[in-house]
């Protein structure tokens, strides 16, 4: 008795284990695109697994192929295999019984007559035939072997629904065989009963595997995972004749008292079915399916299949991550592999592998809450690239002006970056030495030295800016699309300073009912607000306040809008909004700003829209401090601030002077200095 093995409790360990690790730039690149297109972090890290890589399947895609072979599955498939070979076999059976009966010379012809009219009497039901010939006395000896085929295929059948593979493993049993069945069927439900009870123990299962394990290929290693496989069987096959109809159920219910020819098996599994059902309720026990295709099923081959349509909706459910709490390791690699082939598990654990990579290489992380956010260092790439699209754009209105000289007029810092094309700054020996040398003890057969080992000295700017950017939160920034500008402006402006005028203090503040000291991530996955009130009052507070707290420094104001002040805050701290602008909402803003003036800020407006009443507020605004005001277009306010900011660190700022004039007096147009 051969039996077929399977390994459906084996963790999937496919894939290339000789495979590099994965690369997370793409993701990160991708990420960062939709954080700045609006995105929440959470959000985009989830529609890039969706998508999926350049050379990898996404999480929508092997949606798509589970959802189809869901759909060829249900198309192919009916449900009627079983009684058609039964019927199949009976009509074999019966008509080599009345070709012996025609051959038979020696027959009485009385008693041929009456076979011959039981023969013709029987009813067209396949399972009242097959029990109205049960007491048949057989002439033929094929027809009785077609008819003996049905009791035992029967036999199989119902042992295929609960043992995959049974059916093809007793082809040809023994009796021997079907004894051996039929004892560990009583052992079985002796074990699970006691489970019931709480009285079974790993001895009594671990008896019961060395004494009947030949029966379970699987090797389970505890009660549990046999209870788990076989009451998923068990519950598709019970699925499988929920979706069959009234007749085709009658039928079969009927068969089933032949199997082997004896009632025993059959109270043996009903015994079963009602320990797993009661041991294993959660299971879907009283599910349905409509198969509407010419390919008939067995029992046995039906209940795989109705395994596998669950494993598919459990697949579906899964890659959908719809659902509270949901991640990617969540994924079940193996019934992945099992439904839709090696590759398909590969994408997925790739998939798994980079969210995780995102995670522990320092550029994704969860907060308290459990969101996913992306940390600094995944910050400082993003910025590096939209810096990059700003210097590009203002190198090619400015005679290449270089963003990496910045404070090249100071005095040497002690800090030190990676060359890049076009520095001038002296080398850094000790450094390019030292990262050559650890660098070769990772690859003992390297070069001595390479371009990417070289570090040069970096300079300090020798008068510090006090630098306050002001970006408009209020709900027009939102609904006129200037939301995703101003959050890459205030990241090209964050990361320029961070990483070229280190000694410079940037404080970013979000003003729109009310205003918020905002740091960098924070300001990048902030949500569309859609607050009503554009409260410049309080933010040009906390910019006064940020100053007063570096007197030494040189303040820079940058105020990004869209509207007109709108809101304020009262003594009491509340939040006065009024549109149109009320007189004493105008007033506090006003004063506010000649405070930032008195600080001896230099103050510089960008004006979104053509609104006529906002361009004469912020033109009188900017005249009553001696400010300037650009009116860039959306996809240059990058560019613009930047530039505004060098040029404030003219050269007492070691800025080497503005030179901007000419480019924003072609792009918008200047009021004021």
């Amino acid at each position: 008795m051969s039996r077929t093995r399977q390994s459906r409790f084996k963790r999937y360990e496919g894939g290339d284990p000789l495979a590099p690790p994965v690369d997370i730039a793409e993701a990160l690149d991708a990420i960062g695109e939709d954080v700045m297109a609006g995105y929440s972090p959470e959000r985009a890290m989830r529609e890039f697994l969706r998508r999926g890589g350049r050379d990898q399947a996404g999480l929508d895609e092997l949606a798509r192929r589970v959802a189809e072979k869901r759909r060829e599955l249900l198309q192919r498939h009916n449900l009627d295999g079983t009684l058609q070979e039964v019927k199949e076999l009976l009509d074999r059976a019966v008509l080599e019984e009345r070709k012996q009966l025609a051959r038979d010379a020696m027959m009485d012809d009385a008693d041929r007559a009456f076979r011959e009219m039981q023969l013709e009497n029987l009813p067209p039901s396949p399972a009242a035939a097959v029990s109205e010939l049960a007491s048949y006395d057989w002439q033929s000896p094929q027809a009785r072997e077609d008819y003996e085929r049905i009791k035992d295929l029967l036999g199989r059948e119902l042992l295929d629904q609960r043992f995959a593979g049974m059916k093809d493993a007793l082809e040809n049993a023994t009796d021997d065989d079907r004894a051996a069945i039929n004892e560990m069927l009583g052992d079985l439900n002796q074990l699970l009963e006691k489970r019931q009870l709480g009285e079974d123990s790993q001895e009594d299962f671990e008896e019961f595997m060395a004494k009947h394990g030949d029966f379970f290929p699987e090797n389970p290693q505890n009660l549990d995972e046999l209870l788990d496989a076989m009451a998923q069987r068990a519950a598709a096959a019970q699925r499988m004749l929920n979706s069959m109809s009234p007749e085709q159920r009658q039928e079969l219910m009927e068969l089933s008292a032949q199997a082997f020819g004896s009632p025993q098996l059959m109270d043996a599994l009903s015994r079963l079915d009602g320990n797993l059902q009661s041991l294993r309720p959660g299971e879907d026990w009283g599910g349905s399916e409509q198969l509407g295709g010419d390919e008939g099923l067995g029992l046995g081959d039906g209940t795989g299949v109705f395994q596998d349509l669950a494993d598919l909706d459990q697949l579906a459910e899964q890659l959908s991550q719809s659902y509270g709490g949901a991640r990617m390791d969540d994924l079940d690699l193996d019934k992945l592999a099992q439904q839709l082939g090696e590759s398909a598990a590969v994408d997925a654990k790739t998939l798994q592998q980079l969210e995780k990579a995102l995670r522990e290489q320092g550029t994704m992380r969860r907060d308290s809450t459990g969101q996913l956010q992306l940390t600094p260092k995944a910050m400082r790439q993003l910025g590096k690239a939209l810096l990059k699209d700003v210097a590009d754009k203002m190198s090619g209105r400015q005679g290449q002006r270089d963003l990496r000289r910045a404070g090249a007029a100071g005095e040497l810092s002690g800090s030190t970056r990676e060359w890049a094309f076009g520095d001038t700054e002296p080398w850094d020996i000790p450094r390019t030495v030292l990262n050559g040398t650890l660098r070769r003890t990772g690859s003992p057969g390297g070069p001595l030295m390479e371009i990417g080992d070289v570090e040069v000295q970096e300079t300090e700017a020798r008068t510090q800016a006090c630098v306050a950017l002001l970006v408009d939160t209020s709900f027009s920034m939102a609904m006129d699309g200037r939301w995703v500008p101003m959050k890459r402006t205030a990241l090209a402006l964050h990361t320029l300073i961070k990483s070229r005028f280190r000694g410079d203090a940037l404080q970013l503040i979000g003003f729109g009912r009310h205003a918020e000291v905002m740091d960098i991530e924070q300001l990048t996955a902030l949500d569309a607000m859609w607050e009503k009130g554009t409260n410049l009052h309080h933010g040009l507070l906390l910019a006064n306040r940020h100053f007063r707290k570096h007197p030494n420094a040189q303040p820079v104001l940058l105020i990004v809008t869209d509207g007109e002040p709108t809101s304020h805050l009262e003594a009491s701290g509340e939040v006065f909004f009024s549109y149109p602008p009320h007189p004493v909402t105008v007033a506090h803003a006003v004063r506010e700003l000649d405070n930032s003036r008195r600080l001896g800020a230099q103050t510089t407006f960008f004006r979104l829209g053509e609104d006529p009443g906002l361009a004469r507020f912020v033109d009188s605004m900017a005249q009553r401090v001696e400010g300037r005001v650009v009116a860039p277009e959306l996809d240059d306010l990058g560019a613009a601030v930047v530039g505004s900011y060098l040029g404030s660190r003219g050269p007492g700022l070691g800025g080497g002077g503005s030179g901007y004039g000419d480019w924003f007096g072609g792009r918008g147009f200047w009021v004021g200095d």
